[in-house]
């Protein structure tokens, strides 16, 4: 293999080999190869006075004091290389494959390692996870339905038949609402969004269907690629549809286990449109642990979101599948069937009534 390498020979090289991002923390918290350790050669502050210095005396005093600052830790990377590399297999990149990522490249080969770099560095990368979601051609089918139908449910339903699943709420650690950051990690930042997102699809088998939830472009504060969002809001969608009384359990279940003051913060980020007397209705539900009272408020403003998207969703294809229940298990079996005579090629029915 060559030592300079392009991003997907790059991403392949993971399989043998230990990622290194050289790049300083604050670069690696803002967006960073999926499964890539940090191993900055500067901290944040001595990136910026090399910078400095390289703007304010030239590019001789920067590398001199680089130098100053690199010395005295070489022992200590070559050390921490051998523990995370016992292969001494390594991959390492820095912004856009320039003095950084070819300076540790050389220690690594002068202390035994086998170092590949990456072409262009990190924004090359950034580069061909954009192109590929615009050049994308997964078979995608959406899953659709108003808040509480249980999507997530059913998508779990849909992977323990062995149909592939891209969660994409999972990736941006919010359920896509007002409510959705309750009981979430902190969401990654819109371009560590993209690379988780680019990553997950790596992991999809191209020749087979993958099901997602039906979002908004925006979940939380992360954003869909506009690539990817073309290509899923061009795909068939399955809208379902339960009782509002199994919804309403479903928030229900979803949401008792966290504090009534999670909630009304929640319920407070929707007021304009729900409406005073609403959100107080809500309020003194929650406060009384009255929370089917409160899922039913959230849901009168929900609902009328929801019409609104389906009314104006640009799908080629919607089916209408409704349900007398919510039994994941037989709704995801009944998606399954819907699936395959879509590929068939056999007549659907737009509206499908189940019992």
């Amino acid at each position: 293999m060559e030592s300079h390498i392009a991003p997907a020979e790059f991403l392949t090289a993971r399989d043998n080999c230990v990622v290194l991002d050289v790049r300083s923390p604050g670069e690696y918290v803002q967006g960073h190869i999926p499964g890539a350790y940090s191993f900055p050669l500067f901290s944040d502050e001595e990136r910026a006075q090399v910078g400095t210095l390289y703007k304010q005396q030239g590019k001789e005093e920067a590398m001199l004091l680089g130098l100053k600052i690199v010395g005295p830790k070489m022992e200590r990377f070559v050390r921490e290389a051998r523990k995370l590399a016992p292969n001494r297999r390594l991959a390492v990149h820095c912004w856009r494959g320039g003095q950084r990522s070819r300076s540790m490249a050389w220690l690594f080969r002068q202390s035994g390692f086998e170092v590949v770099t990456l072409e262009g560095g990190y924004k090359n990368y950034r580069r061909h996870v954009l192109e590929s979601f615009e050049q994308m051609s997964l078979r995608m089918i959406v899953i659709g339905g108003q808040t509480g139908t249980g999507k997530t449910k059913i998508l779990r339903e849909l992977q323990r038949l062995g149909e592939q699943i891209i969660d994409l709420e999972a990736l941006a650690h919010h359920k896509g609402s007002a409510f959705g950051a309750i009981g979430e990690l902190p969401q990654p930042t819109v371009e560590q969004f993209e690379n988780d997102l680019f990553e997950r699809m790596l992991q999809v088998d191209s020749s087979r269907r993958v099901w997602l939830e039906n979002e908004s472009r925006s979940i939380g504060r992360v954003f869909i690629p506009d690539g990817f969002w073309k290509h899923f809001k061009a795909s068939p969608l399955f809208n379902i549809e339960v009782p509002l009384e199994c919804r309403i359990k479903n928030l229900v279940d979803d949401y008792t286990g966290f504090s009534s003051g999670e909630l009304e913060a929640a319920f407070q980020k929707i007021e304009r449109k729900l409406g005073g007397q609403h959100l107080k209705s809500a309020v003194e539900a929650l406060q009384a642990g009255d929370y089917a009272a409160a899922a039913a408020v959230a849901l009168q403003y929900y609902d009328k979101t929801y019409r609104f998207g389906l009314e104006n969703n640009t799908s080629p294809d919607i089916r209408m599948l409704r349900f007398e229940h919510a039994d994941f298990p037989k709704i995801a079996l009944e998606c399954l069937h819907q699936a395959n005579l879509l590929v068939s090629g056999k007549p659907v029915p737009l509206t499908v009534e189940q019992h």
